[in-house]
């Protein structure tokens, strides 16, 4: 009877607790701190403002002068803690703005609009002397209705599993993410489509959404019924779960065939026995996905085995001299031409470093494919290196890719 009694007890403080504890609120965005920031604050207002900003940046950071900008589409917005009034400028001295009091304790906050596809650097001044500095890309693009959720589109079925026995990555672990379609049933003949980095570009909340655009592009009829193969890169096995993928380079980037034989000695038939899935045998209905290193990595495991991979989409591929890639345009004039349909997107904003200049290396991919005759793509952009600007092409980039597939 005491335990009951105990137990009740608990049950009641809690709940009590729960009734005065203030109802959760998402924090502001810079788009609504521009517009707040547009009005006369009343005092309530304005405090209620000073603690959502607190709250956003982080007062430690704040304090310590590392509260970095935060970007909303094309509106940046900054804060600091000075006494005296602050503002933002560039590093070149453009003058961005006066900052804004939002408070005795010397908080002052600054939302402004900035050109699309700019990159620069700035700091935050008071008095002439600099308080905090950074740099900021602005990037952003509109999405399709394909690349959003629709309540008349079912959705297709996410499951998870984890791989650490592999002999040809050993002493790894990594997660893999799986896509069924709605509706799939254990034998279903299906195409598949693997995809690196996999778990970010699968999540429906992500930025890719690749998940959500299979699921409205197979409803439509656009691209055939697919399962979808999501595989991160490998973590050493005294890494945690979040930690960046130390093999990610090694298995990524170097050419030959081993990335192809885990996917076809592990990691497929994992995915077949777990979820009774079987896979189209025709190459044309296998398709390989990834941006960046994932970009050569799939490309490399089409190059390698077109008898089992025809469709590559690769965005800001990394064809310069990570671990030999830059070879790749010269082995394609060089080599009879196989028969893989290739998608690449890059931009001119992508990376220009000691390992090679990205722009320049896929036009010199898209070139060589020319020259053979190849069944490719190239989408031109403004993107920096990163997966958005793929993510909103993407729709239309697997109706490219799948177009004579049913």
């Amino acid at each position: 009877m005491r335990a009951v009694i105990v137990s009740s007890l608990l049950l009641f403080a809690s709940l009590v607790q729960a009734q005065n504890k203030p109802a959760w609120q998402p924090p502001i965005t810079p788009r609504q701190l521009a517009e707040v920031l547009k009005t006369a604050l009343q005092p309530d207002a304005q405090k209620a403002l000073h603690d959502k900003v607190v709250k956003w940046f982080g007062l430690n950071n704040l304090a310590q002068g590392r509260a970095g900008a935060k970007i909303e589409a094309t509106t940046v917005a900054w804060a600091v803690i000075d006494p005296k009034p602050a503002r933002v400028v560039q590093l070149d001295g453009s003058f961005i703005g006066e900052m804004v009091s939002l408070g005795e304790d010397g908080l002052q906050v600054l939302a402004a609009e900035m050109p699309n596809f700019s990159e620069f650097g700035y700091r935050i001044e008071s008095e002439g002397m600099p308080r905090l500095a950074g740099t900021v890309h602005v990037e952003h693009y509109d999405y399709t209705t394909d690349s959003m959720p629709r309540k008349d589109v079912p959705q297709g079925r996410l499951e998870k599993f984890e791989w650490r026995t592999s002999k040809v990555f050993p002493e790894t672990v990594r997660d893999v993410t799986v896509y069924l379609p709605t509706g799939f049933k254990p034998g279903e003949e299906t195409c598949l489509m693997v995809w690196q980095d996999g778990s970010r570009h699968v999540d429906p909340a992500g930025s890719m959404r690749a998940s959500v655009v299979f699921d409205n592009l197979i409803h439509k009829k656009e691209m055939p019924r697919t399962v979808g193969v999501f595989i991160d890169p490998g973590r050493k096995l005294h890494q945690k779960p979040g930690d960046k993928a130390a093999n990610r380079g090694f298995e990524y980037d170097s050419l030959g065939n081993a990335y192809v034989r885990f996917l076809l000695e592990e990691i497929l038939p994992e995915v077949e026995k777990r979820y009774q899935t079987k896979f189209r045998p025709q190459p044309e209905a296998w398709g390989i996905a990834g941006g960046s290193s994932g970009g050569i990595c799939a490309f490399t495991a089409a190059w390698e085995r077109p008898d089992k991979f025809r469709k590559v989409l690769s965005w800001v591929g990394s064809f310069v001299d990570l671990k030999g890639g830059h070879v790749y345009p010269s082995l394609i004039r060089l080599t009879e031409r196989k028969p893989i349909r290739i998608y690449l997107l890059d931009g001119e904003n992508d990376l220009d470093n000691k390992f090679g200049n990205w722009p320049i290396a896929n036009k010199q991919m898209a070139a060589a494919l020319k020259y053979m005759n190849y069944d490719f793509r190239i989408d031109w952009t403004q993107c920096f290196h990163g997966s958005k600007g793929m993510a909103p092409n993407l729709p239309d980039a697997l109706r490219w890719l799948w177009r004579d597939v049913k």
